[in-house]
């Protein structure tokens, strides 16, 4: 997949400051808000496009007990956001949804089946499905942080689909080696290996050093 983008990490590093985030209606709510509150707090991005599902905000209200769209953002973040601004998701008028945008890239965190079927067969219907196909088509970085199991053939067919037209499937399986304290420690070293692969490390992240 590295060759699908053709860069270096010191060009990958200059170019991701203008990010799109969504958050679909898979279970992994956690994971989308340790992303963003990484990314409201991280000097080399500048603007953050958030967009949530519909659907996603009932794992919202069931995972984290937020409910509504009115005023997310902050309630995600715990404060008011001073780089990321929130789109809906059938605002297809929206800069995110245009080519001529310069976007420096997308992550779908959680990415439901769903959103990844409409994402693999190009049915830009909603903003999310709409962003997604424009990064494609730039050839801008997609990461597509995919949330189920089992799969079933139509998932790996349609996971296939997406890395092969220059998506990075990356599904949320979390680590333990690292022994995190509790769900926020896991989600939030899961959201450092995801920024790390676009070129983002982030400061704290756990590095696996076997004993020698």
């Amino acid at each position: 997949m590295g060759e699908v983008f053709g860069r270096d990490c010191e060009k990958l590093v200059a170019d991701f400051m203008n990010l799109t985030v969504a958050i679909t209606g898979a279970s992994g709510a956690i994971f989308g808000r340790e992303l963003l509150r990484a990314l409201e707090s991280d000097a080399r991005v500048a603007r953050v496009h958030f967009v949530a599902s519909e659907n996603s905000l009932r794992v919202l209200a069931e995972e984290l007990g937020l409910s509504g769209r009115t005023h997310l953002l902050d309630k995600l973040l715990t404060a008011a956001p001073t780089k990321t601004v929130q789109h809906s998701d059938a605002d297809i008028g929206a800069p995110i949804a245009s080519g001529s945008y310069p976007s420096s890239g997308m992550i779908i965190l959680p990415c439901s089946m769903g959103t990844l079927a409409a994402v693999a067969n190009g049915f830009a219907d909603s903003l999310i499905a709409r962003a997604a196909d424009v990064i494609l088509k730039e050839r801008r970085p997609l990461v597509l942080c995919v949330r189920e199991t089992p799969f079933n053939r139509i998932h790996l067919r349609n996971m296939t689909l997406a890395a092969e037209a220059g998506a990075t499937i990356f599904p949320c399986i979390p680590a333990f080696y690292n022994h995190p304290a509790d769900s926020t420690e896991m989600a939030r070293q899961f959201v450092c290996r995801v920024l790390a692969h676009i070129g983002l490390p982030q400061p704290g992240a756990y590095v696996w050093k076997p004993e020698e």
